[in-house]
């Protein structure tokens, strides 16, 4: 029977008093984590890497019910970035009619122009505060800063995905996810303004597709 050690993973025998690699003493104690040591909840051998540091001071036991994420979106940030560009162009344009005629000092005229930047920085942060998660069995919508709410949407309810792009949107090439789901109020849920609509519509597509199998 061998003895695994808790502070460096190696193998000893079973009258072994220290490590043979680290040096560390093997206490009577560790002898109850050996049946559990490469398996997880006594099934099967672990992959390597599965099994981390805090696992193995556990004894070994290693489970999660974290679900694989196809994928984690936001909105697009094409409409906060040229809000920056106008900002900029606006800011210099706004220094140099300041700064002509001389109507305030030259620091209150970049304090002016530096406050335009402020509209397309609060749309930044409120399209950052927006995220669309797809797992393997759910589209979780989740939303806020201060006051977070999630939503969660089971992929079994959801009846059906299609896109929606207007004239811009389609030549931008973003669009709107509309998902109709089948509970019992019915709602809609659009994922809004997203880059590549048809890649994450067809992604959803094929998780139901799977968990209809």
């Amino acid at each position: 029977m061998k003895m695994f050690c808790t502070q460096c993973g190696a193998d000893n025998t079973e009258k072994a008093i220290y490590c043979r690699k680290c040096g560390v003493a093997l206490e009577k104690e560790e002898e109850t984590r050996v049946a559990t040591r490469g398996r997880v909840g006594g099934i099967g051998p672990l992959e390597k890497g599965e099994l981390t540091a805090s696992d193995r001071s556990q004894g070994g036991f290693a489970a999660s019910d974290d679900e694989a994420e196809i994928f984690s979106i936001s909105p697009t940030l094409l409409f906060v970035k040229i809000g920056y560009v106008a900002a900029a162009v606006a800011a210099i344009l706004l220094v140099g009619l300041i700064a002509t005629f001389d109507l305030i000092g030259s620091v209150w005229a970049v304090a002016a122009g530096l406050l335009l930047f402020l509209i397309p920085g609060f749309y930044h942060i409120k399209q950052k505060l927006i995220r669309y998660t797809l797992t393997e069995s759910k589209l979780e919508i989740d939303e806020g800063l201060i006051s977070r709410r999630t939503k969660n949407l089971p992929i079994r309810r959801i009846q059906d995905v299609t896109v929606s792009m207007s004239v811009m949107q389609r030549v931008l090439g973003f669009g709107d996810l509309v998902v109709d789901n089948a509970s019992d109020d019915g709602e809609k849920i659009t994922l809004q303004n997203i880059n590549r609509p048809r890649h994450y519509a067809d992604a959803l597509l094929r998780q139901m597709k799977r968990l209809e199998k």
